[in-house]
């Protein structure tokens, strides 16, 4: 598996938005305009590939708060081997986020375990976006 970031809406962002559109438009039914919300551009990008082939995502950025991890994504046929798991192993051990000392998301609620595998903790109460059941999760 080879990890390509990105800054820039370049092909890797491409890359990116082609498996979010897959996830989250296409089998979670989320509006496209929710899930592209205009915010890319100050994002930094995290693609997985197989084979050069994207199978994984995810992006960041930093505020006042932490790095906010989101967008977290595996196309369906790569799902349950791992490479969402390195993917985010990799950000969370990226030597620019080194000053940081807490990463945070929403986090679908089925997807909570998984986050706890990483050492995610949730907090807070419940919440629905984009009409899914979330809970707020962090890595202090």
């Amino acid at each position: 598996m080879k990890i390509k970031e990105t800054d820039q809406l370049d092909d890797t962002y491409q890359d990116a938005r082609t498996i979010r559109r897959h996830v989250f438009v296409e089998e979670q039914g989320i509006d496209e305009q929710d899930e592209f919300d205009g915010t890319d551009s100050k994002a930094v990008h995290f693609v997985a590939y197989v084979d050069n082939r994207p199978v994984a995502t995810a992006r960041t950025t930093v505020t006042e708060m932490g790095v906010h991890i989101q967008r977290v994504a595996t196309e369906k046929r790569f799902r349950h081997q791992g490479y969402a798991k390195q993917l985010l192993q990799t950000i969370l051990n990226d030597d620019r986020f080194a000053n940081s000392t807490r990463f945070y998301l929403g986090a679908q609620q089925t997807a909570v375990g998984f986050y706890q595998t990483l050492g995610f903790k949730t907090y807070g109460q419940p919440f629905v976006e984009v009409g899914i059941p979330h809970i707020n999760m962090e890595k202090v």
